[in-house]
């Protein structure tokens, strides 16, 4: 239910028959149509197996002419196991933490010698291998991976451009957080730059909007810092409720460890907010023009980095149009070209060599 997998989803089945076999969208297994596309989810039990039993099940019905796997790790698996089996290519785009190993939180899919195995094989079996930023293509690079930028765009119709808005600078800055509350994301950091910030005496409010994993811990460190009447937590809200406290936003706060885009930079570039983050996927790549970056896990350089942004209204206001261009030169329509343009290549290819 990702707005940019639901975005690229809508426009591949205006041109194709398009299956999507969702690993465990649900717990019980179940069909259903959504954004013109067949749903088939596997549910828990026996995952992966059952996956490339359906994909080979709905095959012999209708022959797929590629699989394509959004995520490595267990999607690539079944994407490149039913490939192999059936013969045709396979596709498989890096969009998480596959390639990563942060052993201080314990998280990444290279962490584990069987997670290091099962992306080797994924990687090296695929017919071809995206991912959404720069810094991700040149970690394949150097796990010698080619693999093609193909940013996840934002949906325009859905979530409109608009002009960076100059601030009222007599007015507390509102600053924006989007994520899931989680050690990836690195919340922890995240309320210690507000803290040096507020102790600077940088006037802002944080909404913090995202599912809670930590069972109130990031709350309890809010509290602990004394900022409880500085941030908000709104907890998950749909982009319909999430659209307008972007727009009241002067600056995304990214303070995650790891990402591979991320998605929520470019939301907020649509909407004209510039975001300053850590030194991670699209940040990182788009930094200095659209982005300001920091070290991961630096709550002095976030928060030194949010206020020499605030304080130069001129600079953010630039900073804002230059990430909006580029977020609308790769939107979901780009996204959507650039796959097609990957899949006819490897069908075509695999054609000729039959």
């Amino acid at each position: 239910m990702i707005p940019a997998l639901l975005a690229l989803l809508s426009r591949l089945a205006r041109a194709h028959d398009v299956d999507v076999f969702a690993l465990a969208q649900e717990a019980q297994a179940g069909e259903w149509q959504l954004a013109g596309a067949h749903i088939h989810n596997i549910g828990l039990c026996h995952t992966r197996i059952r996956a490339v039993r359906s994909i080979l099940a709905r095959h012999s019905l209708s022959p797929f002419d590629l699989v394509h796997a959004i995520w490595s790790g267990s999607c690539g698996l079944v994407a490149v196991a039913a490939g192999a089996l059936l013969r045709i290519p396979s596709l498989v785009h890096v969009a998480g933490g596959e390639l990563v190993a942060l052993p201080e939180i314990g998280y990444g899919g290279r962490l584990m010698w069987r997670g290091r195995v099962r992306e080797q094989i994924v990687l090296r079996m695929a017919s071809a291998v995206t991912a959404a930023s720069a810094p991700v293509v040149a970690a394949l690079a150097a796990l010698g991976v080619s693999a093609k930028r193909v940013p996840l765009g934002v949906d325009l119709n859905v979530w409109p451009p608009r002009d960076p808005v100059s601030r009222d600078l007599g007015k507390r800055a509102r600053l924006i957080h989007v994520a899931s509350l989680n050690r990836v994301k690195d919340q922890a950091t995240l309320l210690r730059a507000l803290a040096v910030l507020t102790q600077t005496g940088v006037e802002c409010h944080l909404d913090i909007v995202g599912e809670d994993t930590r069972a109130g811990e990031v709350q309890a460190l809010a509290r602990e810092l004394g900022l409880s009447d500085r941030v908000a937590f709104h907890g998950f809200l749909p982009q319909p409720l999430l659209r307008p406290l972007v727009e009241a936003a002067h600056l995304l706060v990214v303070s995650s460890r790891h990402e591979t885009g991320p998605l929520v930079t470019l939301e907020a570039a649509v909407a004209g907010v510039p975001t300053v983050g850590t030194s991670v996927g699209h940040i990182a790549e788009w930094a200095p023009q659209a982005a300001v970056a920091v070290p991961v896990a630096d709550a002095a350089a976030l928060a030194g980095a949010i206020a020499s942004l605030l304080a130069d209204e001129e600079l953010r206001v630039r900073i804002a149009r230059e990430a909006l261009r580029r977020a609308i030169l790769e939107d979901a329509d780009h996204t959507a070209r650039a796959f097609q343009a990957i899949y006819t290549r490897l069908t075509d290819a695999s054609t000729s060599r039959c």
